[in-house]
């Protein structure tokens, strides 16, 4: 990692710089918060508070997407709590072990790389599902909950937008894991579990399933309907009906729903392509079923 050191006790900056460089960092040193605030490229700033006279808020601003970890000679509103509400990540009280610093830094590098993770996971999921909608809403349920629905994605919306709304973590996991049981027996109580593949679960070990699930919050899917279990059951429908008929769908009717959900989302040579037809056959399909493509 790129790191800079903002220390006026040449000495000690120095020592610090050598350590972290024996470890494969790359560091870099200056005095005045001025002149740090000269380049933003670093991944960790470790500002020191004991540098007389000088605003460390605009070294905090300047550097809000890297790791600033202060380092203070005593704790004082001044030198901890007022640059913590600024953004800085937290502070070491020195002197400190280089050891020390060195977990501070990967313990918020670990952090920010989940956080990104995190993001990156909660944007994909918000995408997967917006074309997913439901006709039930699950503002009031008690787990926990079965959930059938003819296709998996509609119980992935549900599981994921309820544990959004509850704040919640959520916990993942397949029944076709041969130690799931062991892994839903060990989940903490303050998550949900989401646990799918209900409909490969032998009746005799049904029982036991629902014992060890009583006082979980818990949502448990199916793709086949459930008639013995204790608690409510829900089936899910989609406002696109036309796959939840539980049959193969006439050709027809199949080109007739691509058209009216897609013909928006691609070109007509695409969708055309797509579809196996020719352009003039889209054309007429769209004639035929009365479908106005938006412009």
């Amino acid at each position: 990692m790129k790191i800079l050191i903002i220390e006026n006790e040449i000495y000690l900056a120095q020592s610090i710089a050598t350590k972290l460089s024996e470890l494969g960092h790359i560091c870099e040193m200056c005095t005045s918060t001025k002149d740090a605030i000269k380049s933003t490229n670093y991944d960790v700033v470790l500002l020191s508070t004991n540098i007389n006279g000088q605003d460390f808020n605009p070294v905090i601003e300047t550097f809000r997407k890297s790791i600033v970890i202060l380092m203070v000679s005593y704790i004082s509103n001044d030198t901890v709590s007022k640059p913590l509400s600024a953004g800085a990540k937290d502070y070491i009280l020195k002197p400190f072990m280089i050891e020390e610093l060195v977990r501070k830094i990967n313990h918020y590098r670990e952090y920010e790389k989940l956080k990104k993770r995190n993001e990156a996971y909660e944007k994909y999921l918000t995408h997967t599902f917006s074309s997913v909608a439901t006709h039930y809403k699950n503002e009031d349920i008690e787990l926990p909950v079965y959930i059938t629905a003819s296709y998996q994605k509609y119980a992935d919306a549900f599981a994921f937008e309820f544990a959004k709304r509850k704040d919640k973590a959520i916990h993942f996991i397949s029944l076709k894991n041969p130690r799931a049981m062991i892994e839903i027996d060990s989940c903490p109580h303050n998550s949900i579990l989401y646990i799918i593949d209900f409909q490969i679960l032998k009746k005799p070990n049904r029982q036991l399933f629902y014992n060890l699930i009583a006082d979980k919050k818990a949502i448990i899917s199916s793709c086949e309907q459930i008639t013995d279990a204790p608690n409510k059951v829900i089936e899910l429908k989609s406002e696109n009906n036309i796959f939840d008929q539980g049959e193969i769908l006439p050709i027809e009717d199949y080109v007739r729903f691509i058209v009216l959900n897609y013909q928006n989302e691609f070109p007509d040579t695409e969708l055309s392509k797509k579809l196996g037809i020719s352009r003039k056959s889209l054309w007429e399909k769209r004639k035929k079923y009365d479908l106005i493509k938006k412009k």
